[in-house]
């Protein structure tokens, strides 16, 4: 009998540790935008919440924040999905940070401005820890 409400007691612990741990493993959906090109960030990288922020945007394209071109024009039914901005807003030989910088300010602080929606502030998307 004894051996039986230990296995109890060890059962009901293991659930309650595993509801202690739930939130920690609810937040992998919480990412950062950031670049492997931005070696030295002068601001933390933006934290995004890619579903959530696509919900209440009404955002269902891809190509709407993932944008490719090809010989200067948009393609309109292509993606970027898995490309660093970096590969085409970036040159390591001219170290020319700024570029991919604008490109990340003009995509997501430019589409803000323009829907009138959203944080457009430095310190509104690079917050600190």
């Amino acid at each position: 009998m004894p051996e039986k409400f230990t296995f109890i007691r060890g059962l009901m612990l293991l659930i309650f540790l595993g509801f202690l741990l739930c939130p920690a493993y609810a937040q992998e959906d919480i990412t950062h935008v950031g670049d492997s090109a931005f070696e030295n960030p002068m601001r933390p990288p933006v934290r995004f919440h890619h579903d959530a922020h696509n919900e209440r945007a009404g955002i269902i394209e891809c190509s709407a924040c993932h944008h490719s071109y090809k010989d200067g024009e948009k393609q309109e039914n292509a993606d970027s999905i898995g490309i660093e901005c970096s590969e085409c807003h970036f040159s390591k030989d001219r170290n020319n940070t700024i570029v991919l910088i604008r490109a990340y300010h003009g995509q997501c602080a430019g589409c803000h401005a323009e829907k009138k929606s959203g944080p457009i502030m430095c310190g509104d998307c690079h917050k600190k820890k």
